[in-house]
């Protein structure tokens, strides 16, 4: 078979001699990949990202979780231990999740509605969904 490029396959690679040689790093970057869709890849993994529904609770139920937090505050002065699982909104995107955050009780604040921790984290009221205290007269 005769090819129209038969003449120029065995032939040498031309040689400038006017300019010196690319190195192949540089001749490598020319031809690396270039992200053309800015974002898209964080928007994908942001979409596939799943989040909780928040919990709805009964009337009972908030009257119980009422009710320990009123004793967290009558015994703030002992700094109880609690363990207490709230909602946390999402900041992008509807839902959240909820998350336990265990330690000292430093401020239990009506006014405000916040729960606030010797670590400093503060936790919304009517986020809270579970408290398990201890105190020096016992568990809640």
């Amino acid at each position: 078979m005769n090819h129209p490029y038969d003449d120029i396959l065995s032939r040498p690679r031309p040689v400038s001699t006017a300019h010196p040689p690319m190195p192949l790093i540089d001749r490598a970057a020319q031809f690396s990949p270039f992200a053309a869709l800015t974002g898209y890849e964080a928007a994908v993994l942001e979409a596939a990202r799943l989040t909780e529904a928040r919990p709805e609770l009964d009337e009972s139920r908030k009257e119980q979780l009422n009710a320990c937090l009123q004793l967290l505050k009558a015994h703030s002065r002992e700094r109880p231990q609690a363990e207490i699982c709230y909602f946390k909104p999402d900041e992008r995107k509807s839902g959240g999740a909820c998350v336990t955050v265990a330690g000292t009780v430093k401020k239990v604040d009506d006014f405000t509605g916040r729960v606030t921790m010797a670590d400093g984290t503060v936790i919304p009221m009517e986020d809270i969904l579970n408290i398990k205290a201890e105190y020096e007269e016992g568990i809640l």
